[in-house]
């Protein structure tokens, strides 16, 4: 009797498993970075969609328009605290880990949405309320200053390829908490009575938010920090090496962050500028929020995927333009014809145009700074041009509309940063060799 010949089992080529695997582990950081970011947005967004309800609960004066820019002025102040908030989270991220500094930011901003969720109104404790409103802004400030550079990091540095796909899922879950804050203000908006959303119905998207923070907590306790990381020797001070060996580079991101974040403000604008400018229903203005939730949070990745393709630089060049091109006419249209039907077209177009802008700028952002000291590097960046250009966009807005009576105030400061943007990067692409 012969023994049968046994059947060797096929292998698996090596590289195919290395490389499945490391897409594995993108795909978990993905998870793992994009609830954390998602809470920071939503937070933010839902502050400055419930502006004009927090403006009477917190900040009232005879005069509305003062009671509106001291709300959006506290709302901007917060913005004063994120190049502090990304100087020291980011240069610990670079040096304890990309991991250690995702799970300060998320803390931080917990705390925050708790003080503002329980917070109670001048009504009950008098100005001491403003103070209480403001301190727990500052702090979701210092946090959200550390998560957009440590989570893009983190996310870049398991990407195996494909780098500007998987960075674009920051701005999809930015998109995705602009469509939750537009569904929670139409809800809110159009079922409650005006007594009932003064009184608790404005809290509940904060509380929802408290529910988001210790599940992503959770998440990102259990991921290991990235292979980039571990492989690299830190450096003794990436502040410095930052600001001075790589000061063009910083200046150069600054201006090209300008538009990604003035886009989204605007947006956040849009319910506030149709329902006090405009005279339109809140429901109608939340919905057109709704739109622009929606293109960017389904469309981010897909222009992560073109970017890969084509370049990054190339891509937000060309949405540069169409915004240089667009926002005065769109504003002029709004003006004319404030209607539903008109401001969810001009939210389509400038959730778009955003999208396209947007969703490739962590990957280029990234590209710029080596990976010792790309955490300071994405966070002070990033955040120097969210606090000068974003933050206070809608204070900035407010006032101007009420100073000049223009209605076209908007559209002229969007097209301004857009070409200061496309400035920038025209200089990103020739000096810094950006694609």
């Amino acid at each position: 009797m012969t023994d049968r010949p046994t059947q060797a089992t096929p292998e698996v080529p090596t590289a195919d498993v290395t490389l499945e695997a490391q897409r594995s582990q993108a795909r978990r950081a993905v998870v793992a970075a994009s609830i954390g970011n998602g809470l920071e947005w939503f937070d933010v967004i839902v502050y400055g969609a419930f502006a004009v309800t927090i403006a009477k609960l917190f900040f009232p004066t005879n005069d509305p328009t003062a009671s509106l820019l001291l709300a959006f002025g506290s709302f901007g102040i917060s913005f004063i605290m994120r190049p502090l908030g990304g100087i020291l989270i980011g240069r610990y991220a670079d040096r304890a880990g990309r991991k250690a500094g995702m799970l300060v930011s998320i803390s931080l901003m917990f705390v925050g949405t708790l003080f503002i969720a329980f917070v109670p109104t001048a009504q009950m404790i008098g100005v001491a309320a403003a103070v209480i409103l403001l301190l727990a802004r500052l702090i979701q400030g210092f946090a959200a200053g550390g998560e957009f550079g440590t989570a893009t990091a983190f996310l870049i540095e398991h990407a195996p390829n494909r780098r500007a796909f998987y960075a674009s899922w920051q701005v999809a879950t930015q998109g995705g908490a602009i469509l939750l804050a537009g569904i929670f203000g139409f809800v809110l908006n159009n079922y409650l009575s005006q007594q009932a959303l003064d009184s608790w119905g404005w809290r509940v998207p904060f509380i929802f938010a408290l529910l988001i923070g210790p599940v992503g907590w959770y998440i990102r306790s259990k991921m290991e920090d990235t292979p980039e990381f571990l492989a690299m020797t830190p450096s003794p001070s990436p502040l410095r090496e930052t600001l001075i060996d790589n000061g063009g580079r910083l200046l150069s991101i600054v201006g090209v962050v300008a538009l990604g974040s003035v886009g989204v403000y605007i947006a956040l604008f849009m319910p506030t500028y149709a329902i006090v400018n405009l005279g339109m229903p809140a429901a109608a203005a939340f919905v057109s929020t709704l739109v622009f939730g929606i293109v960017m949070s389904v469309g981010a990745p897909f222009v992560g995927m073109l970017a890969d393709r084509v370049g990054p630089a190339r891509l937000m060049i060309w949405a540069a333009i169409g915004t240089v091109l667009l926002a005065i006419p769109m504003f002029t249209l709004l003006r004319q014809s404030p209607v539903l039907v008109t401001i969810v077209i001009i939210e389509l177009v400038l959730g778009i145009l955003a999208t396209l802008y947007f969703a490739p700028l962590p990957a280029i952002m990234s590209a710029m700074f080596p990976v010792q000291i790309r955490t300071t590097g994405l966070s002070l960046g990033y955040n120097v041009g969210v606090t000068v250009f974003g933050g206070f966009a809608p204070f900035i807005l407010t006032f101007l509309i009420k100073t000049t009576g223009s209605l076209l105030v908007p559209g002229f400061y969007l097209a301004a940063i857009a070409a200061l943007s496309l400035v920038s990067l025209v200089v990103a692409r020739r000096v810094f060799q950006q694609r």
